[in-house]
């Protein structure tokens, strides 16, 4: 049934394609405003490469991901499944000397499966899922690792103090280790996002005879707020001293993206390769200048703000340029990826295959609902259709039409409507792990334990 879907796809398309099996970038922001893409309608921060993955692929205008903070959006991203399935339900600490602090071993990564099609696998960037031995990317499927294994870093190499994390005695100062290639240090010499840009156009070039999966997992616009005067001296018109350095850092991302595309077009496999784009969760306003546009509140939040992200992909032997209007979620990226690998996951996933319904083959909806909870604060979202159901401090078990109303301000008066959502929901959450960890945010309790 696969192969009928894929040759019926490449059809649909009316291009003749290539037989490889598509290599797979998977591009994510951290922190990223709604409203800070060209696509979704930024008007002081250009993004021209960023909106090229937009304007020659598919732009998902209800594009979610599975948690408002990164480390549980992550491990949705990169299983295919919801991370609660699997009690990975907080924001991990760095702690490498826990083996139960990040994703469990139950759990198959993308790269995981990929390999079992003969794919070479990078990630290039922040991991977040895991700093003990036998958590790290190479455990994971991984070939090849540059990046950090923390929740977020400095940017200016100079600051980066200590060699790795076995030297770090207090929280947050995981932000100045040293980069990791592999699992061993490097004196980085660039701007954190030029070097992760630069380390992504070599795995490219190094593997673009075989099929590859790259995960580009950039920290920008992650704070702290730093970027070089090559970006800022765009930026003199933003008055706003956090916003002009937000937008520098996103410009450098931007670049960073196109040389990405560039090197997969000089080397001919652009047709072939699928490209997304997304941010792991809304952006947190008050912290790093970053803009939700119209939707309500931004990271950490149920609301629109924090689970609603930018997100495209461009795929030319396969994908019209247009846009899909259907709620999508970041765990469909894993089963697109696999189907068109040729690979049957051995769990069951709860991401969809989107292509046949981008190419109009498939006429309904990928998910009859999408959802979201944070179990530490009982607050939770469901989506199906067009209505959302919200609960939050401040509004209990309130209904929203997001057709109507994208800023979530009225609820609407459907008693029986909210019922049977709440119903959807709780039979949802039948199937959760309870946490495996203490989080980020209960890190003192954590401490006085001796886990770390």
């Amino acid at each position: 049934m696969k192969i009928l879907l894929i040759v019926f796809g490449f059809f649909l398309c009316g291009a003749a394609v290539s037989q490889q099996k598509p290599n797979v970038i998977i591009i994510l922001a951290d922190d990223l405003g709604y409203a800070d893409v060209g696509f979704t309608g930024c008007k002081d921060i250009p993004t021209p490469n960023i909106d090229r993955i937009a304007n020659q692929g598919v732009v998902f205008t209800n594009g979610y991901v599975t948690y408002p903070v990164c480390g549980p959006s992550r491990a949705g991203l990169i299983t295919g499944r919801y991370q609660n399935r699997f009690g990975f339900a907080r924001n991990p600490i760095i702690a490498p000397n826990d083996p139960n602090m990040g994703l469990p071993l139950s759990e198959r990564t993308l790269a995981t499966e990929l390999k079992t099609a003969g794919y070479t696998n990078a990630i290039i960037g922040k991991w977040h899922l895991g700093a003990h031995e036998t958590l790290k990317p190479d455990r994971r499927g991984f070939d090849y690792f540059y990046g950090f294994l923390s929740g977020g870093h400095r940017y200016f190499p100079e600051e980066y103090i200590y060699n790795d994390l076995s030297e770090v005695t207090r929280d947050w100062d995981w932000y100045r280790t040293k980069l990791l290639r592999n699992n061993k240090p490097v004196e980085e010499t660039e701007y954190l996002t030029d070097a992760l840009s630069r380390e992504a156009v070599g795995f490219i070039e190094q593997n673009q005879e075989n099929p590859f999966f790259l995960y580009l997992s950039y920290n920008a616009p992650h704070a702290p707020l730093q970027a070089t005067e090559k970006y800022l001296s765009r930026f003199d018109h933003i008055q706003d001293e956090k916003r002009r350095t937000y937008a520098a850092m996103v410009s450098a991302m931007d670049d960073g993206i196109g040389i990405v595309l560039e090197s997969l077009k000089t080397n001919g496999i652009l047709d072939n390769t699928i490209v997304a784009f997304l941010s792991d969760n809304g952006g947190p306003e008050y912290a790093n200048g970053s803009d939700n546009g119209q939707l309500r509140e931004g990271k950490g939040s149920m609301f629109e703000g924090g689970v609603r992200v930018p997100f495209a992909m461009m795929w030319p032997e396969m994908i019209t340029p247009g846009q899909y209007d259907q709620p999508v979620s970041s765990m469909d990226l894993f089963a697109i990826a696999c189907t068109y690998a040729g690979v049957i996951p051995q769990d069951t996933l709860d991401g969809v295959d989107l292509i046949p319904y981008i190419n109009g083959q498939n006429s309904g909806t990928p998910h009859p609902s999408l959802m979201w909870v944070n179990v530490d604060k009982d607050s939770y979202g469901v989506r199906t259709g067009n209505l959302k159901l919200v609960n939050e401090e401040s509004s209990v078990n309130a209904l929203f039409n997001l057709q109507n109303d994208l800023s979530e301000q009225t609820p609407v008066d459907q008693p029986v409507t909210l019922q049977e959502m709440l119903q959807t929901y709780q039979d949802w959450r039948k199937s959760h792990l309870a946490p495996l960890f203490l989080g980020l945010e209960q890190r003192d309790e954590y401490h006085k334990k001796g886990q770390d």
